[in-house]
């Protein structure tokens, strides 16, 4: 196992991205770069010490390498701010990377001089890359706020201006007239114009293959087999996302739902629903088929995402222990 370290403003919303991600066996939030011991939020965040809210990563490097880790790092901050992340202001939200060995110092430092030469900001990067001082754990209410919280850490998220920061400089741009070629019209519907296939008439409602399920736009990773259950409704169901995807109010159709749309591609995915099943917290990801793509477990190094295969053989290990 290996520990990375990163400061990103609020730890709540650092933990969160890398929270499902496989080979991530731990986020934890806490506080790192100053000198005082043992640092409470309270002393952090008005200033009385020099640390910075900071989260510790443990993985599995065998599963998922920190050159990944960096670079989901980038994707959740704004690196051009230098003052702190989005409305939270002060130096304890300043963001950095802490690197614990030569070979993260490397990859952070060259990672850091390619996205100031990818030309995707338009200031000067200035994220620090420090070496790693003593790590100290937030208080309990602060760890896996977005579960514990997730209303209220969707709308801080979406408040504070980080969403919508992600969404301008991430979002994958769209073609949509090479889209119209290339995905067939109930996919170029569902996931361009928000439309809803029939149910029980889709490729995966009732799919009982292991593998993932990715989005037939852009190809980012969404769903596992692992999650997926019959929810009775003819639609493809999971108890939950093995990425981050975005949630949005949908008053369509004169209700009041909650919208899933992919962040990179922004593709209409779906609704969340609160009727899952109690054991996995009771949320019920109601998604359609056309706007996924089902990639078989024995297909996922060939197509790319041999990272999700730590997912299926952990859930074999616990098959062959129970």
């Amino acid at each position: 196992m290996e520990k990375a370290y990163f400061a990103g403003g609020c730890f709540w919303c650092v933990v969160e991205p890398f929270d499902s991600l496989p080979g991530v066996l731990s986020v934890v939030s806490g506080y790192m770069g100053g000198s005082e011991p043992y640092p409470t939020y309270e002393a952090v965040v008005s200033g009385l010490t020099s640390h910075l809210e900071a989260v510790e990563i443990t993985y599995e490097p065998t599963i998922i390498t920190y050159q990944k880790l960096v670079d989901k790092f980038w994707r959740q901050i704004d690196p051009t701010d230098n003052s702190g992340q989005f409305s939270d202001r002060g130096d304890s939200y300043k963001t950095a990377i802490f690197y614990t060995n030569e070979a993260q110092k490397e990859i952070a430092e060259k990672s850091k001089i390619e996205l100031e030469q990818s030309g995707r900001f338009n200031q000067p990067i200035v994220t620090p890359i420090l070496q790693a001082v003593p790590f100290y754990k937030a208080e309990e209410h602060h760890q896996d706020y977005h579960k514990k919280n997730a209303l209220h850490y969707q709308l801080y998220k979406k408040g504070s201006g980080r969403k919508k920061f992600i969404e301008k400089y991430w979002k994958d741009p769209v073609d949509r007239s090479d889209l119209k070629k290339r995905l067939t019209k109930i996919q170029y519907q569902v996931t361009q114009k928000n439309a809803t296939e029939p149910p029980f008439d889709n490729p995966y409602w009732n799919n009982k293959a292991a593998g993932i399920y990715v989005d037939v736009v852009s190809g980012e990773p969404l769903f596992t087999s692992l999650n997926q259950y019959d929810a009775g409704c003819g639609w493809p169901s999971f108890t939950q996302p093995i990425s981050p995807v975005k949630e949005v109010l949908d008053r369509g159709l004169g209700m009041n739902r909650i919208e899933v749309r992919s962040v990179r591609a922004d593709s209409h995915l779906g609704h969340v629903f609160d009727d899952g099943p109690e054991a996995t917290g009771g949320v019920r990801y109601c998604i359609n088929s056309a706007a996924l793509k089902f990639i078989p477990v024995e297909q996922l190094k060939q197509s790319g995402y041999e990272e999700y295969l730590a997912l299926f053989k952990a859930h074999k290990s616990k098959d062959f222990d129970a």
